[in-house]
């Protein structure tokens, strides 16, 4: 009975953690709070499962996803490309550059684990996906980092 109980705990810790980590798209987050979401999530990415960048997938927008292709291409992109830089960032700065009904974009200011400042453009439209997400915000596009500077 002790280790029925002790199993079952673990196993409601672990699905609590992984319900936790995995937020899905939904129509509640404004379009900024999806850019914070998904740079918080590729900062305190865990390399063991990288859950940030799975997260920060979680929000990509469909014609993204049609781009990039199943996770295992995106993890790629991110881990093995010059997006790298968007994992475990000390600081990121997001500025409102436009934003209408369907689509925004943003500015985001990335202070690199390689102690350099990087600009990237981050783009949003409206989609539906599911009965939670029938106009959420959901990423389309991010540019290439572009190095703005040196940090002390």
């Amino acid at each position: 009975m002790r280790l029925f109980l002790i199993s079952s705990f673990i196993f409601i810790l672990i699905n609590i953690n992984k319900a936790i980590s995995d937020v899905l798209p939904n129509d509640l987050f404004s379009s900024v709070e999806v850019v914070e979401l998904q740079m918080s999530s590729l900062q305190t990415n865990s390399i063991k499962n990288n859950s940030g960048i799975y997260q920060c997938w979680l929000f990509a927008h469909p014609e993204n996803k049609r781009y990039t292709g199943p996770f295992g291409n995106f993890k790629k992109m991110i881990s093995d490309t010059s997006y790298k830089i968007l994992l475990n960032s000390t600081k990121f700065k997001i500025k409102l550059i436009e934003e209408n009904k369907n689509k925004a974009a943003y500015s985001v200011n990335v202070d690199a684990y390689d102690n350099k400042r990087y600009n990237l453009t981050w783009l949003l439209e409206k989609a539906s996906v599911s009965k939670d997400c029938k106009n959420c915000w959901m990423t389309t596009a991010v540019t290439q980092p572009q190095f703005i500077g040196q940090l002390n």
